[in-house]
């Protein structure tokens, strides 16, 4: 009669260790995959800077060659620009003279009609080249701007505040954002006298007249 309880043998010293190694390989193994995983998210994330990157440089090359399409379009008449301005002063010079001496009675028909033909002919010169963008630039009665104005005198001034233009002595041009060529301005130094003498309340700023 057999016994009522059967005992499992136990296993065999050599089967424990056969466990222990594949335990140990599978967790290897796991650590292998986690590792793989995080080299392939690293690389992933990589890759994606790179594009992010090469994407961010190609659109600002392609704002550049815009930028840059648009200057040598709008600048590209700059000299042409240059030289018709002084067409635009041979007329603004002439119609001054014709002012200055005009008789106390008046002129005649002929030469105002003259007159009146060469200001209508300056005023659509300066319609066109400012078409093509080329304006005049504010400067009688202006604050002083270097970048703007060139000062050939500087002179006190009862009316007009200090560092202001008093009048032009040739118009200044732009072209968009540059300078074609800067005003030629007197400049009021403020209340004061002939002599030169500090302007009352003197600040004492110096008037910058570079260019």
């Amino acid at each position: 009669m057999s016994d009522e309880h059967e005992t499992t043998p136990p296993p065999f010293p050599h089967e424990e260790g056969q466990h222990d190694e594949a335990d140990g390989q599978a967790e290897e193994g796991a650590l292998d995959a986690e590792a793989a995983l995080e080299a392939a998210k690293k690389e992933n994330a990589d890759l994606n800077e790179k594009v992010l990157r090469l994407a961010a440089e190609l659109e600002n090359t392609r704002r550049r060659s815009a930028r840059e399409k648009a200057d040598a379009g709008r600048y590209a008449i700059a000299n042409f620009a240059r030289d018709l301005i002084g067409v635009s002063d041979n007329f603004e010079r002439a119609l001054r003279i014709a002012d200055e001496n005009a008789p106390a009675e008046g002129v005649s028909d002929v030469a105002k009609g003259l007159i009146d033909g060469l200001k209508m002919t300056e005023k659509e010169l300066l319609s066109v080249l400012e078409r093509h963008g080329v304006k005049r630039v504010a400067a009688e009665r202006e604050k002083f701007d270097p970048n703007l104005h060139q000062a050939v005198a500087q002179i006190p001034h009862t009316e007009i505040p200090h560092g202001h233009v008093i009048d032009v002595a040739q118009q200044g041009f732009t072209i968009g954002d540059r300078v074609l060529r800067a005003a030629m301005v007197t400049v009021s130094s403020g209340p004061g006298n002939a002599t030169g003498d500090e302007p009352s309340g003197g600040s004492g700023e110096r008037l910058d007249t570079k260019v």
